[in-house]
């Protein structure tokens, strides 16, 4: 898979990659398939609404594991303070969408 580098790292930044031309959409597709492997959910039940632990079942392991697998399909660092506030699907869209256009 072809990763474009969007900015080089300043100090106390990370570098965030997103596939060249990703948009809104596809960084929900791959937040989805994430979340859908990791809780073993069904995709049906996934929306950008929809709650990590209310909604999906999450427990606070399931939720820190959930993070790792977002730095590492997108390549970033997420800080606990950050982790913390990523409570939906919805969230780490955003939060995915912010790191890569901060860079």
């Amino acid at each position: 898979m072809y990763y474009q580098r969007l900015g080089q790292a300043q100090p106390g930044r990370t570098i965030c990659t997103l596939e060249a031309g990703m948009n809104e959409v596809e960084v929900y597709q791959r937040v989805k398939k994430i979340v859908v492997e990791q809780l073993s959910v069904e995709e049906s039940e996934v929306t950008s609404e929809s709650s990590f632990a209310n909604d999906l079942g999450a427990d606070s392991l399931d939720q820190v594991e959930l993070v790792m697998a977002l730095e590492q399909e997108f390549e970033t660092e997420i800080p606990d303070e950050d982790a913390e506030k990523i409570t939906t699907v919805g969230d780490a869209v955003t939060y995915v969408l912010k790191r890569g256009s901060e860079v």
